[in-house]
């Protein structure tokens, strides 16, 4: 009885600890199976790192991506500020090849611009292209009125607002494809003659070529003087200084000559505009009707 007793109790007991390791075993296997899954991730993503960095640009300093194909007609229409297209930017007006700079780098207008820019192509200009190693293909062409010219052998390239050494450097890899390093010189042969406006109270009011070094009282001198009308205390000098900005400076002309302080005359520039304005005593016209003559000279006014 009492050995039937015991072999019962050890059959329970077996069988508690069976139920009792149950859950310990499970805890294993789940923690076994994240384990496989965190480490499958985790190779995933270094695979997908190599990858990454396999496939990354090349943007190391002095590498220059490689260039896309350009198309028929070379170079982009005057933008001065618009992102790179075809050939990496590649003639994109405004980029300097000698980079003659502003007075503070940028070209402020409050700080004088740029100082001794390069000419830059205008419509109408004449430029002559001169191959030194293959003279057939040397040719005259002028700036079209939507600023491209036509060459030969590559077809249209924008040239308006670019600089000489600028068209060169375009031109070179525009014939690299038929010819063997090609060595081009582009030369200026007629240009718009720098000039200045003279407007307002002058004797002659128009447009006028800058030969020399003029200053604004020179200036007025070439326009034939100021007229009975003007204004000499408030000239106005105009000066364009970007496509869409233009500089405006008062000059008191009469203060200078009668000081005899001409040092202080300001020099002009191509494309300078003076305005002379009318005095304001020469407002009031010449012939008046009798009752607005009363109107100056109402005597309760004195």
């Amino acid at each position: 009885m009492h050995e039937g007793i015991r072999a019962f109790d050890g059959t329970r007991s077996q069988q508690w600890d069976l139920r009792r390791d149950q859950p310990q075993a499970a805890t294993k296997r789940s923690c076994s199976l994240s384990w496989l899954i965190a480490a499958g991730i985790f190779l995933q993503l270094l695979s997908v790192v190599a990858v990454t960095q396999e496939q990354k640009p090349d943007m190391d300093v002095g590498r220059v991506p490689e260039l896309q194909t350009p198309s028929r007609a070379w170079g982009t229409p005057a933008k001065h500020s618009q992102p790179s297209e075809s050939w990496g930017g590649l003639g994109t007006p405004g980029t300097e090849t000698t980079q003659p700079g502003g007075a503070d780098g940028t070209g402020k207008p409050a700080l004088g611009g740029e100082r001794r820019p390069l000419y830059r192509l205008h419509k109408s200009d004449v430029v002559d292209v001169v191959f030194t190693f293959s003279p057939e293909f040397n040719q005259t062409v002028s700036v079209q009125p939507d600023g491209y010219i036509r060459l030969r052998a590559i077809g249209s390239i924008y040239a308006e607002g670019r600089t000489l050494p600028e068209l060169e450097d375009l031109l070179r890899q525009a014939y690299a494809s038929s010819l063997h390093d090609p060595e081009v010189t582009v030369e200026l042969k007629d240009f718009d003659k720098p000039y200045f406006i003279a407007a307002g109270e002058v004797t002659r009011p128009g447009k006028y070529e800058l030969r020399t070094d003029t200053t604004i009282t020179e200036a007025v001198a070439i326009a034939g003087g100021f007229s009975q009308q003007a204004r000499h205390s408030q000239v106005l000098l105009f000066r364009r200084v970007s496509d869409d900005l233009v500089e405006a400076k008062i000059v008191d002309v009469k203060k200078m000559l009668n000081r005899h302080t001409l040092s202080e005359d300001p020099h002009l520039r191509p494309g300078d505009m003076l305005f002379v304005p009318q005095s304001t005593v020469s407002k009031v016209r010449k012939y008046l009707p009798l009752p607005t003559l009363g109107m100056y000279m109402n005597s309760a006014q004195f």
